[in-house]
């Protein structure tokens, strides 16, 4: 058996690098101010929620696959002490668990990654709306295809690196659908209920039921049973 803890991860203004700034006007912009502030601060219980919870486990042993990871060896622990030291908590949490014997395993593909990265980056920084509109366009027409490969490639890199009797920690974005290409015989925990998670961020992004929005948002900071 095989086993797969499973976290939905929320990114916070730490993970998105350059993006950030234009990411939050844009999430603000949509949502509320008042929203996006109770946001930030769900995101910042989260965290701690997740990180009580690798405190308690022994890591020595446990592969981590990283949303957006497309390198291991050297080269990934570099990037790791270096999103760690810009104040990312996933990265924090993912760099506690190296030190005690964690292994972080490549997890995508990296033309994947470029690709999503080059169609985001062209909507955020066209400048006039008719080009923003287009590259908005191209992206919705492209964006469930990409989707769809990445997790395919993601849960292929789980089935032939973990192997019988390991357990491996898996940071993905909540609307990211990997478990129906997942193995059979591997036994899959979620932290929070990915489901839950990406109800939270569409109630977030486009809903108005203020007490469907806190009920999801007490669930997320809810904490995590052993």
């Amino acid at each position: 058996m095989r086993r797969l803890i499973y976290i939905p991860i929320i990114h916070t203004d730490s993970d998105m690098g350059s993006l950030a700034p234009a990411l939050e006007l844009g999430t603000t912009a949509v949502c509320g101010e008042k929203r996006w502030e109770r946001h930030k601060a769900t995101a910042s219980r989260f965290w701690q929620i997740v990180s009580d919870f690798f405190e308690t486990l022994d890591a020595k042993g446990l592969k981590v696959y990283q949303d957006g990871f497309a390198s291991d060896g050297a080269s990934s622990r570099k990037t790791v002490r270096e999103a760690a030291r810009r104040g990312s908590k996933n990265y924090e949490i993912i760099l506690g668990l190296l030190s005690q014997g964690a292994e972080i395993v490549s997890t995508e593909d990296k033309a994947l990654l470029q690709e999503e990265y080059g169609y985001i980056s062209r909507i955020i920084d066209s400048e006039i709306p008719s080009q923003r509109a287009l590259a908005y366009k191209e992206y919705n027409l492209r964006k469930n295809q990409l989707m769809i490969a990445r997790d395919s490639f993601i849960a292929k890199r789980i089935n032939e690196t973990l192997a019988d009797g390991e357990a491996g920690a898996l940071f993905i974005g909540a609307y990211h659908d990997i478990v129906p290409h997942l193995a059979r015989d591997i036994e899959v925990r979620q932290l929070k209920e990915q489901e839950k998670v990406k109800a939270y961020f569409n109630e977030l992004m486009y809903g108005r039921d203020e007490r469907k929005f806190e009920r999801l948002r007490k669930y997320i900071n809810s904490a995590v049973g052993r």
